[in-house]
């Protein structure tokens, strides 16, 4: 049974923002998805900011870098399946995979789990766990 309290109906619509955030990169959009961010939106990614040249806290302007550093080394653009999302208030935990042919002719498919902070219409911050070692030996191994 649908629960419309008004509750529901904020979890619903930032699920719907969340889903369409992540759509966005299976576009190849990733102007997109910096617009859909605010102007101080953060996001951290699991792993040691020394060890992983992609872990710890992002501003959006550093974020951008490291999207297109991504797109870059990507053959197309980077197919983002949403597995599944629970949303609370103004958070979003949403199971995610990815799927990218690299240039250098290894395949990129990483599980995460991501919790998305929502204010107004944008996401303010992302905080994703993944697969480190998949990224390294995906990206960063000789």
């Amino acid at each position: 049974m649908y629960d419309e309290s008004p509750s529901s109906s904020i979890a619903e619509h930032n699920k719907r923002l969340t889903a369409e955030f992540f759509g966005r990169f299976t576009a190849g959009d990733i102007a997109g998805v910096l617009d859909a961010m605010t102007d101080d939106a953060t996001w951290w990614m699991a792993g040691k900011p020394g060890l992983a040249p992609v872990a710890g806290l992002k501003t959006k302007a550093e974020m951008a870098t490291v999207l297109e550093r991504l797109t870059g080394r990507l053959r197309t653009s980077l197919t983002v399946t949403v597995k599944s999302m629970i949303a609370e208030s103004n958070k979003v935990a949403v199971e995610l995979e990815s799927y990218g042919e690299l240039r250098n002719g290894r395949t990129y498919n990483n599980e995460y789990h991501s919790v998305v902070t929502i204010r107004g219409e944008k996401i303010s911050a992302v905080r994703e766990y993944l697969d480190t070692h998949h990224v390294f030996a995906t990206f960063f191994a000789p």
